[in-house]
């Protein structure tokens, strides 16, 4: 029986089939151990580690500092590396390319200088969005307003429409950051994860009232929008308020 070439899986290993696309991470044994070796090689200090989770740990990779954070995942399909940058919690850009030292480099620019804005300048194969960009100014709930309010304002169901325009006319909502689950509309005490699950929310019904939930389970059904939100408010906690 032949020998096994260096750097080659053998057929049982789980890295067999990524051989043909990706030569060079499976000579290294590991996408971080890949990663580390073009990191180093460009003398960025970068510390990259293993995923958390078992499954991928020879295909995915994380970066980390200072609340900012990067995830890489190799595509089975095609050669390409796909990347998620995070700040506490909350996906900020995101793309994919074929070439790993743009991984490298985009990942040392987003935990050196983490403006998304000037991420995806620098590395086009990155895409970023209004909301991201909001949660970077601290503007996050005022945008997932207007997001909510115009997407409510498009669907023929005017009953959620008129929820939404009667929370948003209240201030003790106003400031709280709105989202939808399902039927539901919801509100936290924060756009960024963790959302809150602790608040009541609503939702229209067929028949063309409305229901509440209270955090103790409780349902209401009442007929208008208004009486909606003024139940709303009225099964708020005192510290319902919004924060960072």
């Amino acid at each position: 029986m032949p020998e096994q070439l260096a750097g080659d899986a053998a057929p049982n290993d789980p890295m067999h089939e990524y051989l043909t696309l990706y030569p060079e991470v499976v000579q290294a044994g590991s996408l971080q151990n890949a990663l580390q070796v073009v990191a180093d090689r460009a003398g960025y200090g970068l510390a990259v580690e293993l995923t958390s989770s078992p499954g991928w740990r020879q295909v995915a990779a994380w970066v980390e500092a200072d609340g900012h954070s990067a995830n890489v995942l190799m595509a089975q399909s095609e050669r390409s590396f796909v990347v998620d940058c995070w700040t506490n919690r909350v996906r900020m850009a995101t793309g994919s390319t074929p070439d790993l030292s743009a991984v490298v480099g985009a990942l040392h620019s987003w935990l050196q200088e983490p403006g998304v804005r000037g991420l995806v300048a620098q590395w086009s194969f990155l895409r970023t969005w209004e909301l991201a960009e909001a949660h970077e100014r601290g503007e996050a709930v005022a945008v997932r307003w207007r997001q909510l309010r115009e997407a409510a304002a498009r669907r023929p169901d005017t009953a959620l429409h008129e929820l939404v325009e009667a929370a948003f006319e209240q201030q003790r909502l106003r400031v709280l950051s709105p989202g939808r689950s399902m039927y539901w509309v919801t509100f936290s005490r924060r756009a960024a994860p963790p959302i809150c699950h602790d608040l009541p929310a609503a939702m229209p019904l067929r028949n063309g009232g409305y229901q509440v939930r209270f955090p103790d389970g409780r349902l209401q059904e009442l007929d208008s929008a208004a009486e909606a939100v003024a139940a709303i408010i009225a099964g708020l906690p005192d510290d319902a308020v919004s924060r960072p």
